[in-house]
């Protein structure tokens, strides 16, 4: 009797503590997630209080995706020289001073100091040893649920950024936001007691020449893609710097993948002669690695470019508050929560392809709703089945992706897989928000000249100088702002009135054509999903016939 009280007493206190770690790396999550969204619906209030201008924040971050996405695979690797727990503290540690820097910056210099270098480095740290960390703490049986609860927080971050930001910026002050995050820094850092660490690996070294040209070549690309909405993809905007008649753009992307070629030869040489590298390049020919990936590509893909398009209609079309845009979101973190939690406990042997593939299914059912309930006369409430069903997808994605990518590899390698997962999530989410937004605004563009040209209300000399002047993009207006533009302006009220109501009908026009691309884009992960294996990982060594 005493001894089964006792075993049972050790089964509790087991999983407790596995309760906590899961805990404290979801948050180290939900933390790294939230800074790229809670500062979104503040941009103006942050400019005004720190003496620069929208453009300024709007480059701090830029700014701090670059330096994010740029150390990944670097952070990954350090993760394997000082051991994860260790890289896992040492990036908290920075990330805070980072948060409590930007806390209290009085100029744009200190702001980029601690918001765009120092919590860009922090979480290049933590995030892939986050990822790590599931591995080591967490059984195969036990890691569909619990890297699904840690990727679960970073999709709730991204979708309650708004609304924590609104209510910050709007009841107290922006700068309190990045006070709460050294708050949670410090919780953090002290339940990392209960984390199981892996060692130090013996001979593990920092490849500083690989760790230069990796650095170089994702930030050559990332901030190529960043800059895609001011430059033009390949052809360049009116107004743009142009190289031999091309965008920019087009041209940092090509050379970041010429160094990253350049990067993966050096590491096959290092690795030829015996010497440490910085990635295994032969991981990358993992074919289940690479299925796991690349629906993770998508996977962020489509939930940024939702969550570019989606607050756009909300607080631009609508005229809603961040804090009304923010409840508005919330309904998506309820089925998410429920299907990255749920699925693994609730149907365990289930077939991870399947469930990836329900994902896709989930994601392309909830754009094409939003689709098909977006008119102009469309009020808020149109939102809400499409964000159920995206959560429900998000979820399902969750659940799985992250258990198949590191339980694809040896153990010992998954603060590289964490390295190259989390490039590979920020490259989706760059790519998704920029290509969204320039669908949008060509879509708006065209949509409103056409309305105008041939709206009998708006003079043929106004509609003419509007083809020529605004032929390189219109921004994304509300009418209220529109309106107060055109009075100003003195047209005639009829005029005035036919161009908002031109402007109302292109901004859903806009909207839809940047759905009908994620729409067009969930088709297309839903085809890359077979390379996921049929088996859970747990279940035994998967196949090369059922990757």
């Amino acid at each position: 009797m005493d001894a089964s009280r006792e075993a049972g007493d050790v089964t509790e206190r087991a999983a407790a503590a596995a309760g906590i770690v899961l805990v404290t790396l979801a948050s180290a999550q939900f933390l790294m997630t939230l800074d790229s969204s809670v500062m979104n619906v503040s941009i103006a209030t942050v400019a005004k209080d720190v003496g620069t201008t929208v453009t300024g924040i709007q480059t701090a971050i830029t700014f701090y995706t670059l330096v994010m996405a740029s150390l990944m695979i670097t952070g990954g690797k350090l993760g394997q020289v000082l051991g994860r727990k260790r890289a896992f503290s040492i990036g908290c540690i920075i990330y805070g001073c980072g948060s409590l820097i930007t806390a209290f910056a009085a100029n744009l210099a200190v702001l980029m100091l601690g918001w765009s270098v120092l919590e860009g480095v922090g979480a290049a740290l933590i995030m892939p040893a986050v990822v790590a960390l599931v591995a080591s703490n967490f059984a195969r049986p036990q890691r569909p649920r619990a890297y699904g609860l840690v990727a679960s927080a970073g999709a709730i971050a991204v979708a309650a950024g708004p609304l924590i930001g609104g209510l910050f910026t709007t009841y107290l002050s922006w700068r309190w936001v990045f006070i709460g995050e050294v708050l949670l820094v410090l919780i953090i850092l002290g339940l990392t007691r209960r984390i199981v660490d892996t060692p130090p690996e013996q001979g593990a070294r920092l490849d500083l020449a690989g760790t230069a040209l990796s650095a170089l070549g994702l930030g050559l690309i990332v901030y190529g893609i960043l800059r895609a909405g001011t430059w033009g993809f390949v052809q360049p905007k009116p107004g743009a710097p142009e190289w031999i008649g091309l965008s920019p753009t087009i041209w940092l992307i090509l050379a970041g993948g010429g160094v990253l070629r350049v990067f993966l030869w050096w590491e096959n040489h290092r690795l030829a002669r015996g010497d440490a590298a910085l990635l295994d390049p032969a991981m990358l020919r993992n074919p289940t690695l690479r299925g796991g990936l690349t629906s993770f590509f998508f996977q962020y893909f489509l939930q940024a470019g939702l969550f570019f398009a989606v607050p756009l209609f909300l607080s631009v079309a609508l005229g809603l508050s961040a804090i009304a845009t923010g409840v508005r979101l919330l309904p998506l973190s309820v089925t998410l929560l429920l299907a990255a939690a749920g699925v693994p406990k609730v149907f365990p042997d289930a077939s991870p392809r399947r469930v990836v593939q329900i994902g896709f299914v989930a994601l392309f059912a909830g754009i094409v709703i939003m689709l098909a309930a977006l008119d102009a006369g469309a009020g808020p409430e149109v939102v809400t089945w499409p964000m159920l069903l995206v959560g429900l997808g998000v979820g399902a994605l969750a659940s799985q992706l992250g258990s198949v990518t590191v339980s694809s590899v040896a153990d010992e390698q998954s603060g590289e897989v964490g390295g190259v997962q989390n490039t590979v999530t920020n490259l989706g989410a760059s790519i998704g928000t920029a290509l969204a937004g320039a669908v949008l605004i060509s879509a708006l563009t065209t949509s409103f000249l056409s309305g105008v040209q041939h709206n009998p209300a708006v003079p043929k000399d106004l509609a003419s100088k509007a083809q020529v002047e605004l032929a390189g993009g219109i921004p994304f207006m509300s009418d209220k702002d529109l309106k107060a533009a055109l009075d100003k302006a003195d047209l005639p009220p009829k005029t005035a009135d036919a161009i908002v109501e031109e402007n109302a009908n292109a901004r859903i026009a806009g909207l839809r054509m940047a759905l009908s691309l994620l729409a067009i884009v969930a088709l297309i992960a839903l085809f890359a999903s077979r390379r996921i294996p049929a088996q859970q990982p747990a279940a035994g060594p998967v196949s090369e016939a059922a990757a």
